[in-house]
């Protein structure tokens, strides 16, 4: 699993984060990498912002291990062993401990200008950055606001060594982390861009975290497709960068469980979903129709028209999420000349029913499958021989059709939110 950069990075771990919402909590980005991770999470969660400033307290000769920290407010954590076994004096302690104040007051007070710092009592508080390697600067964090008196702690982060992940449990309440890849050597090895988060990023960030968000569109649609209305559900989060049209399968609707599951994931990475029924409900109950597939993809193409000319969505790039049967409308719609759809995810799909004209889809596409629904994987397997596109199929291990094993349709929302993500933008 990479990241496109750091904002992809933490709108993909608000999905993760999700369970939080109804608490309220406060979300603490670490400067300076953290923070544009923070701030996506923030946005998606709809939660307040701030950062939390810590210092280790490096011991000396070593600089790398950490006797203590200090925080913000006069907070002050040691480790009493480290400080018996490098046998530091108590002015070698004042001297450190001087100095890191000094720098933590002056980056606190740019950072904020000059605000105090946002009162963690009681709180349930989200402390995120944008990685974890040995996590002593996670670490740290978390021990200042069980300092600062906060009543929760989460430590989130998108990626950490497993080692990491492990020893932050020791210091917070909860660990969130969705990737904890054996092969780790470096955080910035899991971005496509890591470049370094400046002093400007991260007061603006805060700044516009302070600025009341955006509208949330969250509403039904009525929906002119040809010579039909169909009904639809409309969501677009503050400042999409994209909005995904579900083309449900044979025998579902708008309202599919597994549908709006990956939804909300693709919502919480910034994105806009419309999930809608091809059908009108006296056309759904003929077997004809349902397995209609120029039907449903002329129905999914007029759906896109009439989405691209919403004053909401209008000048968004659009992408396909099919299932089963509406995949393979999806591909179909997507295999029109001029069509708008910039990417393709199918999930348990049917590409078989729209074989013929897979080679004329110009949009990337990812076939997702689970592993032990052998008949369909084997037909995605000659679906993506077809495709002249850019495109993968992803197995999702252990995963039958309708992907109910646990964590499946978690890590299917995940898959299809890097794709779109990164095709999208």
């Amino acid at each position: 699993m990479t990241y496109t950069d750091r904002r992809d990075a933490g709108r993909r771990l608000a999905h993760h984060l999700d369970h939080l919402r109804a608490r309220d909590p406060l979300i603490l980005g670490l400067p300076r990498g953290g923070v544009p991770v923070a701030f996506e999470v923030a946005q998606t969660l709809r939660a307040p912002m701030d950062v939390i400033v810590v210092r280790k307290l490096g011991t000396p000769g070593h600089s790398e291990l950490a006797m203590g920290a200090i925080g913000e407010g006069g907070v002050r954590v040691l480790n009493p062993e480290v400080l018996r076994g490098g046998r530091v004096s108590d002015i070698q302690l004042s001297r450190e401990e001087e100095y890191e104040q000094a720098v933590l007051d002056e980056r606190a007070a740019r950072f904020r200008g000059g605000r105090p710092p946002v009162d963690l009592r009681g709180r349930d508080v989200v402390i995120v950055d944008d990685g974890a390697a040995t996590g002593s600067t996670a670490r740290a964090a978390c021990l200042v606001a069980r300092a600062r008196h906060a009543g929760h702690i989460t430590l989130a982060v998108p990626v950490a060594s497993p080692e990491a992940a492990r020893s932050l449990r020791e210091v917070a309440d909860e660990v969130v982390c969705p990737h904890t890849p054996h092969d780790f050597y470096a955080v910035g090895q899991f971005y496509d861009d890591f470049d370094q988060t400046t002093d400007d990023e991260v007061i603006t960030l805060l700044k516009q975290a302070r600025e009341p968000a955006a509208p949330v569109v969250d509403r039904e649609v009525a929906i002119s497709a040809g010579p039909v209305e169909l009904s639809g559900h409309l969501v677009l989060p503050p400042r999409p960068e994209g909005i995904v049209l579900f083309a449900h399968g044979s025998g579902s609707s708008r309202h599919s469980p597994r549908n709006h599951q990956v939804a909300r994931a693709l919502n919480g990475a910034g994105l806009g979903t419309l999930l809608f029924d091809l059908l009108t409900r006296r056309e759904e109950h003929d077997r004809g129709h349902v397995f209609d597939i120029p039907l449903l993809a002329e129905r999914l193409a007029d759906t896109t028209g009439w989405l691209l000319a919403e004053p909401d969505a209008r000048g968004l790039p659009v992408g396909y999420f099919g299932a089963s049967t509406g995949a393979a409308a999806a591909l179909a719609a997507a295999a029109e000349p001029g069509s708008p759809v910039r990417a393709v995810v199918s999930r348990g799909g049917r590409p078989d029913l729209a074989m013929a004209l897979l080679p004329q889809v110009q949009a990337p596409t990812l076939l997702i499958v689970g592993g032990a629904d052998l008949p369909v994987l084997d037909l995605n397997e000659q679906a993506l021989a077809r495709l002249r596109c850019p495109k993968h199929l992803a197995v999702v291990p252990g995963a039958t059709h309708l992907f109910e094993e646990p964590g499946a349709l978690e890590e299917v929302g995940d898959l299809a939110s890097a794709w779109f993500t990164e095709h999208l933008r």
